[in-house]
């Protein structure tokens, strides 16, 4: 007498038909009677008494049905008890910007999955722009962006930071100035290729007004592979946050100083917007990833290699 059995007969007892039982089961008729048949040779008893067009309920019948009704509620709960012990479920929409976002959502994401298994991801790239678009419309649960971003449609805190680079040409003459720093007022002058972002435009304008000059904007831009690729022809100098990606053997990259800039990044999501349980607990998991950054230092930082811009660096 298993689960299915007992299902089979409750199902038979509720409808008092074999036809309609079976309908209901999205079974045939024959192995729908076979089944009861073979249910009261293994118990011994007559369950039914059968009519012309309908069925009765014996007195075993009766209590076989209550009880089948309780062991398949028991066994029904017991499922969703089982099921809920492997955590949370479903599928997390993230939206990420180029640069160090990617790299950063991919070590959560590694450690989330370490403690939600069931989950699952999807992640969109895209601009700036086109990422908080997809969280205004409900499309991303959460995304990672580069400050600054609208505090009044949305809520977030700040995941990390690096510094503004230039890429070029290993042929461009600026590649060949000694150290990995470049001051600024050496880029005066050069054929830029910048962030397309307008407000990123407008930052680096006045950036170049504190060396006074006005910066010769040559190409504007969204996707970090496009920059990487303009550099290697030396079509131009790039400006763009530092990021992990590695770089080819063709583009040499140098942080930008006097003064230096930095880009910050967020974990946002849209206040106006319910977060589901899963995004709540992303969302909780990266704040205690960030804590334990502050206060071990060890687990969550960047490689040794890549440079963290100092404290009190402006942002740009």
């Amino acid at each position: 007498m298993d689960l299915r059995t007992l299902r089979y007969f409750a199902v038979t007892a509720e409808e008092l038909n074999i036809t309609h039982a079976a309908e209901r089961l999205n079974i045939s008729q024959p192995p729908l009677s076979n089944q009861i048949k073979a249910l009261e040779e293994e118990l011994g008893v007559t369950l039914f008494i059968r009519g012309k067009r309908r069925l009765k309920l014996t007195e075993a019948g009766t209590l076989l049905y209550r009880r089948a009704v309780q062991l398949l509620e028991l066994a029904e709960r017991t499922r969703q008890e089982i099921s809920s012990m492997e955590g949370l479920t479903g599928t997390l929409n993230i939206g990420l910007v180029e640069g160090r976002a990617p790299f950063l959502a991919a070590r959560w994401i590694a450690g989330f999955r370490g403690e939600y298994p069931s989950v699952k991801f999807r992640l969109w790239n895209g601009s700036g722009d086109e990422v908080l678009d997809r969280v205004y419309h409900g499309l991303a649960d959460v995304a990672l962006i580069a400050a600054p971003y609208d505090t009044e449609h949305l809520e977030g805190f700040p995941v990390g930071r690096e510094p503004w680079v230039a890429l070029m040409s290993k042929s461009n003459p600026l590649a060949q100035e000694p150290g990995n720093f470049l001051p600024l007022e050496k880029l005066v002058g050069q054929p830029l290729i910048v962030p397309s972002r307008a407000s990123r435009i407008s930052a680096i304008i006045s950036w170049f007004e504190e060396v006074g000059a006005e910066p010769y904007i040559l190409c504007e831009l969204s996707n970090y592979l496009d920059a990487e690729a303009l550099a290697e022809q030396d079509v131009g100098v790039c400006i763009f946050p530092q990021t992990t990606y590695n770089q080819s053997d063709l583009v040499v990259s140098k942080v930008i100083t006097q003064s230096e800039r930095q880009v910050e990044y967020a974990l946002v999501w849209n206040k106006n917007q319910h977060n589901s349980e899963l995004a709540a607990e992303f969302i909780n998991y990266v704040q205690d990833c960030l804590d334990e950054e502050k206060n071990q230092r060890q687990k969550y930082r960047m490689p040794e290699h890549e440079y963290i811009p100092p404290e009190g660096t402006r942002l740009l």
